[in-house]
């Protein structure tokens, strides 16, 4: 078995996925060709073939208007799908899978794919973000891009139970729930004094950390407030922001100095160096993970801190987040989008020592188990022995 596996942008939570992903699906003896943009996960341990062939979606020209910079951004998104397209006949691929599921614009670029399906082409996604609730355009290009960008797909995997809203019903289609692997990253460097000491960290505070994309749906406001409450507390954010339509790091800046905890805030704006997470967890306490109750998806976030043992205060809807935190006692859950909520579970925290399943959870969610289950449900109508290769 040969495997197309598209993946469109080259670093972050998406292509970490991707690269332990494929990894795992290699090792099972498939042939991983990784269909993606140059520098793809550079440096990293790569045990699949790289195909560098697609652009990255998030380099545009700042200067450039918004109007500009989203013709730019749709441009690249359709040239990466015909890319797809054209691999998939040169390359005579029968098992496609797709890192990530994306409506944008699916009415202009999904054609092809239905017919691919057609042909014979199984096609399988990830579907990291199974509700689709950011609209770009008028709802009903929204539900009809949704339509659109499930019609050729025989297999969706997701991390948590639930009934995909496909917008049209769509027999062919089956869900598939696997787990999240846990991801590995470089080990600290420092020692815990040494890397509090790096960025002025009192050796007695307790230190929260906000790690990723800098965007509104993470409540950073809240966990600022909530700092006034606790004189001993400091945050550490590093990240940058996700997009334009964001909140800029500026405004949280502006809260902090407001409420006059801006002295125990660390802003670490940008891409985070691998050799400086390590050192970032191991100077941190706590890790924050205050979604907003639209937030249904798993988090990258919460396997860094799983690796680097540290403990979250967590929030968001009904997703997988919830379920691991839950069953693994891995943090404290706050209610989404609430202050006072947020302040009690700081205290619990603080007053209560967690114990949580590192181990357990390590243990029930492995990429071998990941890619064995993605693997089976791709090569289902192969036959029986050949099957029971791949899940064995």
């Amino acid at each position: 078995m040969k495997l197309l596996y598209f993946c469109p942008v080259g670093q972050g939570g998406l292509a970490d996925y991707a690269r332990q992903q494929a990894n795992a699906i290699s090792e099972l003896g498939v042939n991983v060709d990784l269909l993606t943009v140059p520098g793809f996960s550079e440096g990293q341990d790569a045990r699949f073939n790289q195909l560098p062939r697609l652009k990255e979606p998030g380099v545009t020209n700042e200067a450039l208007s918004r109007v500009r910079r989203r013709i730019t951004a749709a441009r690249t998104i359709l040239h990466n799908f015909k890319v797809l397209s054209e691999t998939i006949r040169a390359g005579d691929y029968k098992h496609v899978l797709l890192g990530s599921f994306s409506e944008y614009l699916a009415p202009l670029w999904s054609g092809r794919f239905r017919r691919c399906a057609k042909s014979g082409v199984i096609f399988g996604a990830v579907v990291h973000d199974p509700v689709r609730d950011f609209e770009l355009g008028p709802t009903w290009w929204h539900r009809w891009s949704i339509a659109r960008a499930y019609s050729f797909l025989r297999e969706a995997f997701v991390h948590e139970p639930i009934a995909l809203d496909t917008v049209r019903n769509m027999p062919g289609l089956r869900t598939t729930v696997i787990p999240l692997g846990p991801y590995r990253f470089q080990k600290p460097t420092d020692t815990r004094d040494q890397a509090r000491s790096k960025w002025k960290l009192p050796a007695e505070a307790k230190v929260m950390l906000s790690f990723g994309h800098i965007r509104d749906g993470k409540n950073l406001d809240l966990a600022i407030r909530a700092m006034a409450a606790y004189p001993s507390l400091y945050l550490i954010v590093a990240g940058k922001e996700q997009s334009s339509g964001q909140k800029p790091l500026s405004y949280y800046q502006n809260i902090a100095r407001l409420l006059n905890v801006d002295d125990r805030c660390r802003w670490l704006y940008g891409y985070v160096p691998e050799e400086d997470v390590g050192n970032l967890f191991l100077a941190s306490d706590l890790v924050l993970l205050t979604y907003s109750r639209d937030f249904r998806s798993a988090s990258g976030v919460l396997n860094a801190a799983i690796f680097y043992r540290k403990p979250c205060i967590a929030s968001g809807g009904l997703s997988n987040l919830r379920t691991s935190v839950h069953e693994y006692n891995l943090g404290i859950w706050a209610e989404p989008d609430d202050l006072e909520s947020l302040i009690k579970s700081i205290r619990k925290f603080t007053d209560d020592p967690l114990l949580p399943k590192w181990d357990e959870y390590e243990a029930r969610n492995s990429w071998q188990r990941n890619a064995a289950i993605v693997v089976g449900a791709l090569m289902e109508g192969h036959p029986r022995n050949e099957l029971q290769h791949w899940v064995k």
